[in-house]
């Protein structure tokens, strides 16, 4: 299926001198169930340019309005792809009190793409969120009531990482990379995970290893009963399109019930599409 770069649906509001831009897709997947749970939309130039290039074109002013933007795009896009499952979307938190709007205008759009507002991911980073939690807090109880579901981002980058827990009561967690690259070879980052994979299944919060790349990385953490992945080792992101998985293997090991709190895709078909 061939689609246009820069989606954007006419109701949404635009910038008179937006970047040009489109997206690629990477799965989350639940490695026990061999299963697609998710889709992360991570925003490309639209020849497959990295997100830094795109962003370096925002100016600072301009930012939140973008932000809002592009999520309306992603979603648009997301659903001209036929997406089967939840759809994760980054989310600037401060974009929040600039459009008070932004996450109404995201489940509007995901109504007009077909997907129901509670497959409907926003992603917020750890660190942006970290010195104003009381107030982000209202605003996400506001945006769950709406049935959005919340995802904290590079959790374990800030010395306040667990009693975000407490504050959000976020669905699901994603571990920052620093703690999962190399944390086979051991030190203190595997006590750091094993804390935090312990609170997180006391409070039902599933755990996503975002950016696993190696079979040791893997292995280690699927010993800890992480079962949620998200990595090159599993599929590299695809321009436009939602790619083919690989599910590699690993010892069995004894994994509890997944939190369930987002609900989940059927078994994704292989429908790898890259762009020349």
């Amino acid at each position: 299926m061939s689609v246009e770069p820069k989606l954007i649906p006419e109701s949404a509001p635009t910038l008179a001198s937006d970047p040009p831009f489109t997206f690629a897709f990477q799965p989350i997947v639940d490695t026990v169930a061999h299963q697609v749970v998710g889709w992360e939309a991570l925003i490309r130039g639209p020849w497959g340019e990295p997100a830094w290039q795109v962003f370096n074109q925002v100016s600072a002013p301009d930012l939140h309005l973008f932000d809002q933007t592009a999520r309306v795009s992603a979603v648009a896009l997301a659903g001209r792809l036929g997406i089967d499952g939840p759809l994760h979307l980054n989310l600037l938190p401060q974009s929040l009190d600039s459009y008070p709007k932004s996450i109404l205008a995201t489940i509007e759009a995901a109504q007009q793409a077909g997907i129901p507002a509670n497959h409907i991911v926003l992603e917020v980073p750890e660190i942006s969120i970290v010195n104003d939690r009381a107030h982000f807090a209202i605003l996400m109880k506001d945006a769950r009531a709406l049935g959005v579901h919340l995802a904290i981002d590079d959790f374990g980058a800030t010395f306040a990482s667990l009693t975000l827990l407490d504050d959000l009561e976020p669905n699901q967690i994603k571990l920052d990379m620093r703690l999962i690259r190399g944390v086979d070879r051991g030190g203190s980052r595997q006590a750091i995970l094993r804390a935090i994979r312990r609170a997180c299944y006391d409070l039902k919060i599933d755990v996503i290893a975002e950016g696993v790349e190696t079979l040791a990385e893997y292995r280690f953490l699927i010993g800890q009963r992480v079962r949620l992945f998200q990595g090159y080792l599993f599929a590299r992101p695809a321009f436009e399109a939602f790619p083919a998985v690989n599910f590699p293997e690993a010892p069995s090991a004894e994994t509890p019930k997944p939190a369930a709190r987002v609900p989940t895709s059927r078994p994704a078909a292989s429908r790898s599409k890259k762009r020349a």
